[in-house]
């Protein structure tokens, strides 16, 4: 059967749910029609769904239709409730965006429609309530291709044919071409065309009388396709509930392969720490009934139990993780529980439907020990003291609501940490810049491996994901920047993983408190529709709110303002505008997003947040003196700091190709520089010191950074430099059958293959300028002596009987160490440990290949500089030297 996920969305009121009962019924799901008006609907389960008439909870029913599974997802059409409604559209194959045909196209049904076109869900359009006074079938359309585009075509039954074809013929290319060439349009065309977003078909009727019903439904099936899904597994998670049993469900979409009963999942929570947990319980719901199965395959949307860290937006398998919901709260409350309760509890309590949840933010004010809430609006207030009640019996009330605010920047700047307390060291260095407005936040690189490892960077990254950053006007979350890590160092020894944490928090407050901040207030995006008698009141009440609106429009005796205006000012306007309009005037809200704050010196002063006071996000620097830590103030700071940072560096978008391969996002080889292959050598070095003790000559002594103490800066230079040149040993069959191209050719003649290998060395040795030795395997011939062989520039050694390369190399290194720098070219892992405690650094097999090829290429370039010779002729020459 053709297996689909099927979701309807619309502004609240829009006759959604009644659309939901309409096809459940044709399905032969329910026998009898349910109505939201008298609380017999068969998907709004929920008392308070029944009670106030409106979707507050996504549910879930199955239809079949011929051979077309279906599983229907009824989301919340309520502004309040959107992200339950966003965290269901990650599921979707298809979606029906439900408009009502006297209201037609609102502020929030503009929101549904940029969701669905940031998840990429094919749509359907179905304008319901057609049967009532008012509805313009004619208006609707025009409304829907003025606000969505030309590629929304009415499908309805009257509509010509020829005129509808030559309408669809303008939406997609595919659709032209088929139309020009056969006169006619399949039904495998416009199904492709809606999948790719080209095409929205249009229908019209009535769902409370079953206007339309049938004719959307036969379309329906027609002219959808299954996706095409993975063998292997995958599922995403839009929904964690409880049963009201004490057990905890995880919704999912299967997206790949197969999921059993006793199946072990793997996964990372939000901390990024892994866990492995069974399946206990598949259940797939129809409304409140459910039906347990063993397992199910790709396309099925199920509840498990079992899973105890999943959360909405995870990807299980091969399933990734979703993108952060673009609808945020905007409003935070104090929430007052009884004396009895301890605020410990209240909290855990309060958590536990914050993981239900995730767009309910609860915070914890340590300072004033309050417990906060921030949501949506006063009917997503309304609902939490309901399921607070209803789930731990508890009363609690809210205090007055306020606004959240946040902070950015105005203009790019530099900020830089440093921890030093007694063996602990790491300084971080970062630029911050402003990023267009409602992007959030973003984390990139544009550091370099020489100059900061790959691993460090990777866990300063890390560092600044992992916490909300606050700024210095009012300790508002921070948003809409771009942070880029330019510089960083660590020291070999004394630093850990918590050092890059406080360095990093350091750096961003640091930034902060230098540059110059903004303030920014959530703004609504408002529709108001008052008589036209009242258009001079309207006008002037939001002046006075500080929003701004676009050119009237009057149809009838009404007139239609649009335009924006601040969360904190319109946020009690619905009950002024039914008073002076008498109940006639309608306002319908959605938040736009973020803007400056129009009072922001007013809201400051208010808040009276303290930078400086405020330890938990310090901005000043920890640096070591005579074998203690002591503390530099922020403003003293940079002067002191370890790395000196001339100008505003560039950010890792301004990076030009010829800088980018040494970048952190794209390291193509191992560096040639000792140091770096060391530190990725750690853990061999752990392992070789468990097992033969510590060495007693610190293999990185040559190239560590010694540091002078002044109070002023730091000098950094090598100690200890070996005095002759460095030599590099080759485990010759270890790199014969690490390269594919030399193990290709050693199947068919192994002395071919060593003899490349040699004039390969001999090319490097010439342009390199350090001694190459290349040892292979002869312990296997009996009676044999080691042979050392002087070919053109490098030394060839075949060991003796008995004698291995390795071992060869092991006791060379020992002796060279102790006066010149020595690389070891092998992928040998036991080897690799031996040649670290002589000294020695090593280079694996891969990478090596990685810097020959490069010497080549650097050898070509210089004839062709220097001779003025093709490509072809350099390379003649580099076979023959």
């Amino acid at each position: 059967m053709k297996k689909l996920v099927l979701g309807i969305l619309s502004h609240v009121d829009s006759g959604k749910t009644t659309l939901s009962e309409a096809l459940l019924y044709k399905s032969g799901t329910i026998r009898k029609l349910g109505r939201v008006d008298n609380g017999s609907a068969f998907l709004d389960s929920y008392s308070l769904e029944r009670d106030r008439g409106i979707t507050i909870f996504s549910k879930q029913a199955i239809l079949n239709f011929e051979d077309t599974y279906i599983t229907l997802l009824d989301t919340p059409g309520h502004v309040d409730f959107s992200s339950e409604m966003e965290r269901t559209l990650q599921v979707l194959d298809y979606a029906i965006l439900v408009i009502s045909g006297t209201d037609g196209v609102q502020s929030h049904t503009e929101t549904l429609w940029k969701l669905l076109q940031r998840y990429s869900v094919p749509t359907f359009i179905f304008v319901n309530k057609m049967d009532m006074d008012g509805a313009d079938k004619p208006f609707i359309m025009r409304a829907l291709r003025g606000r969505f585009g030309d590629n929304c075509v009415d499908f309805s039954k009257y509509v010509d044919e020829d005129e509808r074809n030559e309408a669809l013929s303008l939406c997609d290319e595919q659709i032209l071409n088929e139309y020009l060439e056969t006169g006619e349009i399949s039904e495998e065309t416009l199904a492709a065309a809606i999948v790719r977003r080209n095409l929205f078909p249009c229908f019209f009727g009535s769902a409370l009388k079953l206007e339309g019903i049938d004719e959307f439904v036969e379309k329906f099936v027609s002219l959808t396709r299954m996706p095409h899904y993975d063998e292997y597994f995958g599922a995403k998670v839009f929904k964690i509930q409880d049963d009201g049993q004490g057990n905890r469900l995880s919704y999912m979409k299967i997206t790949g392969g197969t999921l059993n009963v006793r199946d072990l999942v793997k996964a990372k929570n939000q901390k990024g720490e892994s866990w492995e947990e069974k399946i206990s319980r598949i259940r797939i719901y129809n409304g409140t009934k459910f039906e347990a199965v063993d397992s199910v395959d790709a396309g099925t949307v199920c509840a498990v139990t079992g899973l105890t860290q999943t959360y909405p937006g995870e990807g299980l398998g091969i399933e990734t993780e979703s993108d952060l919901p673009t609808l945020e709260p905007v409003l935070t409350y104090k929430v007052n529980y009884p004396k009895e309760i301890d605020a410990h509890t209240a909290l855990v309590r309060f958590r536990k439907l914050e993981e239900e949840d995730p767009q309910l933010h609860i915070v914890w004010n340590e300072q004033l020990q309050e417990l906060n809430v921030q949501l949506m609006g006063e009917v997503q207030l309304e609902v939490l003291q309901h399921l607070v009640k209803e789930r731990f019996n508890m009363d609690v009330t809210f205090g007055t609501g306020s606004i959240v605010y946040k902070e950015t920047i105005a203009e790019p700047v530099h900020g830089a940490g440093h921890f030093e307390p007694l063996r602990h060291y790491a300084e971080v260095h970062l630029l911050i810049e402003p990023a267009k407005r409602g992007s959030g936040l973003s984390f990139a690189t544009s550091c370099r491996v020489d100059d900061l490892d790959l691993n460090w960077q990777r866990l300063v990254l890390t560092h600044l994901e992992e916490k909300t950053h606050v700024g210095v006007l009012t300790g508002s979350p921070l948003t809409d920047v771009r942070i880029t890590l330019i510089a960083g160092r660590a020291h070999l020894k004394h630093t850990e993983g918590g050092d890059f944490r406080q360095a990093t928090y350091r750096a961003v407050r640091h930034a902060l408190m230098n540059a110059e901040n903004i303030l920014l207030e959530p703004y609504y995006a408002y529709k108001l529709e008052v008589p036209t008698e009242n258009i001079g009141r309207a006008m002037t009440d939001i002046q006075k709110m500080k929003g701004n609106f676009d050119t009237p429009l009057t149809e009838g005796d009404m007139t239609i303002i649009t335009g924006s205006c601040p969360v904190s000012t319109m946020l009690d306007y619905h009950r002024e505008l039914n008073s002076y309009s008498r109940g006639r005037g309608r306002l319908s809200i959605n938040l736009k997003g973020y803007e400056p704050c129009h009072n922001a010196e007013e809201v400051i002063a208010e808040l009276g947040y303290d930078a400086d006071a405020d330890l938990d996000n310090t901005a000043d620097s920890v640096f070591c003196s005579h074998g203690a830590g002591y503390v530099v103030p922020w403003r003293e700071a940079e002067s002191h700091m370890h790395i000196e940072i001339e100008g505003l560096p560039k950010s890792s978008e301004d990076i030009d190709e010829s800088e980018a391969e040494e970048i952190i996002e794209e390291p193509t080889y191992v560096p040639r520089v000792p140091t770096s292959s060391i530190e990725q050598d750690k853990e061999l070095l752990a392992i070789f010191e468990r097992t033969y003790g510590p060495i007693k000559r610190d293999p990185r002594v040559d190239f560590r950074p010694v540091r002078e103490h002044t109070y002023k800066e730091t000098v950094y230079r090598q100690k200890n430099n070996p005095t002759g040149p460095e030599y590099l040993l080759v485990d010759g069959y270890n790199i014969i059958f690490g390269w594919e191209s030399l193990k290709e050719l050693s199947k068919d003649n192994l002395e071919s293959a060593r003899m490349k290998l040699i004039d390969i060395m001999s090319n490097y040795q010439g342009f390199r300028k350090n001694k190459v030795i290349v040892v292979f395997d002869a312990y296997k011939v009996k009676g044999t002596h080691r042979e050392v062989e002087t070919w053109h520039n490098i030394s060839v050694v075949y060991t003796k009987e008995a004698e291995t390369a390795d071992m060869y190399i092991e006791k060379v290194t020992k002796d060279l160490a102790k006066k010149h720098r020595v690389r070891v070219a092998t992928s040998d892992a036991l080897e690799q440990i031996i040649i670290l405690g002589h000294g020695a650094t090593r280079i694996s097999a891969r990478a090596f290949e990685e810097e020959v090829k490069e010497t080549e290429q650097e050898i070509r370039d210089y004839l062709l500089s220097k001779q003025g010779l093709n490509s072809g002729s350099a390379n003649i020459i580099i076979k023959e030297s």
